[in-house]
């Protein structure tokens, strides 16, 4: 499939799979990537994403689309965040206690992630459309992200999920100094305290998941591409454990994870690591036209880049995300990721997925095609409770 092909498929108008049905998203953009979804208190599904002309560019703003409950298609993409000089990039969407929708987002200048600010607003619906109010900088440090979406701990407090590009003074950013950690606020999103995660170098993208009583774990992206780590927090998330590898590898791309009925920890991801590859590329801006003469730094984790990023696969787990014994393909393709190029047919990405459980029993995922769309997939509760039944509950 080319890229002139799936532009004419950016309908937002559902066709049948065997599993489910699934959509690919209007975008007026021709780069289209890191998708998110979030259920709204209305019930309407958004998905957000970022799309501009190529990643690390200035014209990268957050857009976002509505579904509206038994609705047949998609709603049309709407801008929300303008940046004229900075790439925005990473949106999280976080329904408050209160019901409040806010967006948290990245902003960096060209490829420098270590010069990353976190925004927030907040978003109304007007219309029927989806509206953003001003941005306000929540002060975190500098070389902030986020990927995954917030947990509420039993006091209350706000606990955003962070990776950090760590600066350091006079060398560029290769991701060989970034770290996991939490920014927790007991004011709504007005102030943020950073708790770092230990022992994290080269774990990212952290993405926590409840198991209840006070049983949490998450799950990381890997700078390294060798496996999904995960850590455990017996705290009900206020202290995390250092991430160890679990049986699932990965392409230093991103994860995603929930929980779903009963003890069984779902993730999606591209199960490939380094091992598994011969392809890689220099970094992940290696073609901007910004130049960088700084010098990649000679110590730090081995960030590597490039490896394909297929299949899409869904990973069941019954120990708490200790192994992943069940996995099932969403979608497959070459993967190959050695450019970021949206319109020369070279990409051929499945990534950056999100998965979000729904009421009838089935899951919702978003995620990246070929950098020129995001789909969606509506797999079936049947096909659900079809991989759960194979999962072996080894939780004691």
């Amino acid at each position: 499939m080319m890229p002139e092909d799936i532009a004419r498929t950016m309908t937002g108008k559902f066709e049948a799979r065997p599993d489910g049905r699934q959509a690919v998203l209007p975008a007026s953009t021709v780069q289209n990537h890191a998708a998110f979804l979030s259920r709204l208190p209305g019930g309407s599904l958004v998905c957000a994403w970022f799309g501009g002309t190529l990643e690390g560019k200035s014209d990268i703003s957050i857009h976002a689309a509505l579904l509206d409950p038994d609705a047949e298609a998609w709603g049309e993409a709407v801008r929300l965040t303008d940046d004229p000089d900075r790439s925005e990039q990473n949106p999280v969407i976080f329904v408050t206690p209160a019901g409040e929708i806010l967006l948290f987002n990245t902003a960096q200048p060209a490829g420098n992630q270590d010069e990353s600010r976190v925004f927030m607003r907040r978003l109304t619906l007007e219309g029927g459309r989806l509206a953003a109010a001003e941005a306000r900088d929540t002060g975190l440090p500098p070389g902030t992200f986020v990927r995954a979406a917030p947990y509420v701990r039993d006091d209350g407090a706000w606990c955003l999920p962070l990776f950090r590009c760590n600066p350091r003074p006079g060398i560029r950013w290769t991701g060989a100094f970034d770290t996991a950690a939490v920014a927790v606020s007991m004011d709504d999103g007005e102030s943020w305290k950073v708790i770092d995660v230990p022992d994290s170098a080269g774990s990212v993208h952290m993405t926590p998941v409840s198991l209840g009583g006070g049983e949490m774990i998450a799950l990381y992206r890997r700078r390294q591409a060798d496996f999904v780590h995960r850590s455990e927090s017996h705290d009900g998330g206020r202290s995390w454990s250092a991430p160890a590898p679990t049986d699932v590898p990965n392409n230093n791309s991103s994860v995603n994870a929930v929980r779903l009925e009963g003890s069984i920890v779902a993730m999606v991801c591209n199960p490939v690591s380094a091992a598994q590859s011969d392809a890689r590329r220099a970094s992940l801006y290696d073609e901007l036209e910004e130049k960088d003469g700084r010098p990649e730094a000679a110590e730090g984790c081995n960030p590597i880049w490039g490896v394909e990023r297929a299949p899409l696969t869904l990973c069941l787990s019954g120990d708490g995300g200790r192994s992943f014994p069940v996995r099932y393909t969403i979608e497959d393709s070459p993967g190959t990721c050695l450019t970021n190029n949206s319109l020369d047919g070279r990409n051929k990405e499945l990534s950056y997925p999100v998965l979000l459980p729904r009421a009838d029993g089935g899951l919702d995922f978003a995620y990246t095609l070929y950098r020129r769309a995001i789909r969606h997939v509506a797999l079936d509760a049947a096909t659900v409770a079809a991989l759960v039944a194979r999962v072996p509950d080894r939780r004691t």
